[in-house]
Order: C-alpha cells, then structure tokens, then sequence
C-alpha cells in the first residue's frame, strides 16, 4: 500500500509497519478500557474499596477520556499527530505505572483519569496518522479495516486478558500497558510520517478548549453520576444545568473566534455530522451496553469469575475481527450507506438473540449465538462508521474529526449505560436483563435508519472533496460513489 506524500510531511519509511504501530496504540486504548472489568473485584477487595469508589475506577476514564478528545484531536492537528502520539504514549505509561504500585483509592483514580487523558490525546493521532498516511480509497479502506479489526477486538480481548492477569494480582491489568507504550513511542519516529512544515502553527484557541472540554467532561460527569446515584439527584440534575450553559458558551465563544476550536468546514460536513451519530448509537447499542450487560449477566446472573468470564467472552472478539474484515470488503463493493445500514441490522439481531435467551441458563445454548452474532455487527459497524465519517475530512482536520467521532460515541455509551442501569433496578435479574436488551437493540435499529438516510447523500453534498496531497483533486471515494 503506497502513501501520500502530504505537504509539511515527511513520509513514512514503511506504511504497513507504521499501520502495525498505529494498530498497536489502538489496542492499547481498547484494552485498557475493558481490561479492568473483571479485575474490579479483586481490586475493590486489596484496597478496600466501596461500591460507589470501584463504579468510578471506570467512569474516572471515561470522564477524562470524553472530555479532552477534542482538544486534544485539535492539539495533534496543531503540533503534528506524531509528536502528540509520543506525548501521549509515554503520559499512558507513567498513568499506567502509578496504577499498578496505587496502595489507595485516591493514587488508583489519579492513574485512572490520567490514562483518561492519555488516551484522549492518543486517539485522535492514531485516526490523523492512519488518514495521511493512506490514500482516500481501496488504500485507506483497507487501512481502516485493519485498524478497526484491531481496536474493535481489543475491546473483547481486554475482557479475557483481564481474567487471565487478575489470576496473578489485579496490578497486571496495569502493568501490561507499558510494553505497549514503550514500543509504540520508540517506533513512531522511524515508522511514522512527522511534520516538516516550518511555518508557525495557528495558536490553540484556549477559551474555546477550556469550555469545550468543561463541556463534555460535566455532560459525562452527569450521566455517570445519573447512573450512580439516580437521574433526581441533586449533583447529577446540577450537572445537566452546567453543561448546557458551558455548551451555550462554548457555541457563542465558537461562533464569534477567528480561530475556532472546531473549524467551520467541519461543521458543515454531513458526512462527519452522521458518522458522529452513528458513532454514538453503535456504543449506545451493540458496543458499550453490550458489554455492560454480558459482563454484568456473567458474573452477577450467572456466577462466572473472572478467568471464565473473560474466556467466555472470547467468541465475540473473533467475530468483532471477522465483522472488520468483512465490513473492509463490503464498503469498497456496497459502500458505506449499504454496509453500514446492514451492521447495525446483524447486531440488532444479535440483541434480540440475548434478549430471548436470558431465561436459558446454558452458555452454549443461551448467550453463544447472540454474541456470535452481534460480535459480527459490532466489528462491521466499527469500521464503516470511522470510513464514513471521516472519508470527505481535510487531512489537516483529521484528528479534530476522528476526536469528534469518538467522543459521541462514549458519550452514547455514558448515556446508554446510565439508561440501562435505570431498566435493571437495584437487583437485576433474568426478567430484567430482557428488556435492556431489547432497549439496546432498538437503539441499534435507530443506527439502521440513521446510516442509511444520512450516507445516502453523494459524497459531493456531504461535504466538498479537498485537494489531495500531491495536489491533484480527490476522486470521489469508491465507498462515496457506492453511496
């Protein structure tokens, strides 16, 4: 696969490895995500931790991770994706560290919200590198596929390597971050291109970061503490109130700045726009809620520990890697307004299968064919929605773009798990478990009629192709025409 040689960069020595080490850094992210999971207990037992402490060894990152995507997607687009890259991998090992040797509660969430942070920085690069690296096309498609085969199953993969560490001590589920972190920061100079451009990059807009990640981080904040403590309380209702003023001056601070934290021309893109609700439905339905009520119906409903639970999860994440590699396939001949349309449809399907199956205590009988199947959707949508999304992006808005997508999408899972939390009640069992599923799926069918009508738009209305890096125009993407 060949690279563009963009202007102000250099390329890389070697696209496929530099594809390895952005694939890499994006397991990171995934992992660390889900790998605490099945660790929680055994950590919430060592240091002593209250319920209410070990919800928010979860919600800590994903706080943190929300609310500085976009500054930080703006920041790589601004320093270079690279130097952001380095930055933010060596900002995850130390977080990473401090979490492994954390002899108390405090230490433990201090690491948590900074690989929040690092990984807020970390994403948007990774999405930057990967859309100027590869031409829009077969070329980028192929390299998307890849990426999202490795992210999405990381999210999976956590799950069973989570079990596997905790069997030793929960502190590993920390500790394995850092060959990781130190193989990707080493092999980024090499591997990937980095910024020649010598002209003084446009200043930050700092009022516009500081409202936009206040913005989001209290929108999470609220939803987490809705799921926490009730959707009535005080703190969580205070939340909602100061989001939408930050919001509302977030918006006029935007509207009035020459510099804008989020160019215009990103706003007006309809097919960033869609890819972004996209994004949050996928991780409101198949992805976050999934994940929430499996681990949830395993360990609680079904008294698995946590070795099991994680090997349990195991045919998912070879079906989330099967769904990317077809979903790679199926844009380049359907594009992204059949391919993505038909994701959401298997996993809404998948859904269903759980949904009815919840009463069937048999693993194999019972949960197997609705994971086997929503696995399937779940990798298939993960990568038509960031090739959709992202296809019609200037490469010097990528990481704003990719940092938009993705935190709509943790913010729709914030939203869905504080939702389903409500369905489930204080002492969920089988009865309940029925209904939250069939509320994921019907958020999934939302995805179906969302994806197929908003990508239905040729790919010259969504959003005015932009000159390439060679400085030849942009053929339309063959997903775009598909479309």
């Amino acid at each position: 696969m060949a690279s563009p040689t963009t202007p102000g960069m250099t390329p890389p020595r070697s696209p496929v490895a530099g594809l390895v080490t952005l694939s890499a850094a994006q397991f990171l992210i995934a992992l660390d995500f889900s790998v605490i999971f099945v660790a929680l207990p055994s950590m919430g037992s060592d240091l002593q931790l209250s319920g209410s402490t070990i919800q928010w060894v979860l919600s800590a990152y994903s706080v943190f991770f929300a609310g500085f995507l976009i500054v930080g997607g703006r920041a790589a687009d601004r320093i270079g994706a690279r130097n952001m890259f380095i930055a933010a991998l060596l900002l995850f090992g130390v977080a990473s560290l401090a979490g492994g040797i954390a002899d108390n509660a405090s230490l433990l969430l201090i690491a948590r919200g900074a690989q929040g942070v690092a990984a807020a920085t970390l994403q948007p690069s990774i999405l930057a590198l990967v859309n100027t690296t590869f031409r829009p096309g077969r070329e980028r498609t192929r390299a998307l596929a890849v990426w999202g085969t490795v992210g999405a199953s990381g999210l999976a993969a956590g799950v069973v390597i989570g079990g596997l560490l905790t069997t030793a001590s929960w502190r590993w589920t920390f500790f394995v971050n850092l060959p990781f972190a130190a193989v990707c920061a080493l092999a980024a100079p090499r591997l990937l291109p980095g910024k020649t451009d010598s002209r003084r990059a446009i200043p930050l807009n700092v009022l516009s970061a500081v409202l936009c990640t206040a913005t989001v981080l209290v929108s999470v904040l609220g939803l987490t503490l809705a799921a926490d403590v009730g959707w009535t309380d005080p703190l969580a209702l205070g939340s909602f109130v100061a989001a939408v003023v930050l919001l509302a001056l977030f918006v006029a601070r935007e509207r009035g700045s020459a510099q804008p934290l989020v160019a215009s021309s990103l706003r007006g893109t309809r097919t960033l726009l869609v890819g972004c609700g996209a994004s949050a439905l996928y991780m409101a339905s198949v992805a976050g809620s999934e994940f929430y009520l499996v681990t949830l119906l395993l360990q609680e409903g079904r008294g698995f520990e946590p070795l099991a639970a994680g090997i349990a999860f195991l045919p998912l994440a070879v079906c989330i890697t099967l769904g990317n590699m077809i979903a790679g396939r199926l844009i380049n001949s359907l594009g992204v307004q059949r391919t993505l349309p038909l994701a959401f449809a298997i996993g809404a399907a998948g859904l269903v299968l759980l949904a009815v199956s919840v009463h069937n205590h048999s693993y194999l009988v019972g949960m197997l064919p609705g994971l086997l199947v929503s696995g399937i959707g779940h990798g298939m949508i993960y990568t038509s929605m960031f090739v959709g999304g992202t296809r019609d992006v200037d490469d010097h808005n990528q990481g704003v773009a990719g940092a938009l997508m993705t935190t709509t999408q943790y913010a729709g899972g914030a939203l869905g798990v504080a939702v389903l939390v409500l369905v489930l009640g204080t002492d969920p069992g089988d009865g309940r478990f029925l209904p939250a599923f069939l509320l994921a799926a019907a958020v999934a069918l939302i995805g179906i009629v969302w994806s197929w009508a908003g990508f239905r738009a040729p790919a010259a209305q969504a959003g005015t192709p932009k000159p390439s890096a060679v400085g030849e125009p942009v053929a339309a993407s063959e997903e775009g025409r598909a479309g």
